[in-house]
């Protein structure tokens, strides 16, 4: 799994890992639109400029209201 933030988009698991939260509350956020998503090659990814402002916020419940 590539934790790097070189890459442009992660893996809803690798955000999951970064963020430091469960795979479900990643779905969660996409699908509440909290957390903007992309489909590429067929797989959903979360692109960097997307996690970095709650990378700064990083603590429990970064997803949550």
């Amino acid at each position: 799994m590539s934790t790097s933030l070189s890459s442009s988009a992660h893996t809803i698991r690798e955000t999951a890992w970064l963020l430091g939260v469960d795979r479900s509350e990643v779905c969660r956020a996409i699908r509440l639109g909290k957390l903007h998503a992309e489909r590429r090659r067929g797989q959903t990814v979360i692109p960097v400029s997307a996690l970095l402002p709650l990378l700064a916020n990083a603590g429990p419940g970064v997803l949550r209201d």
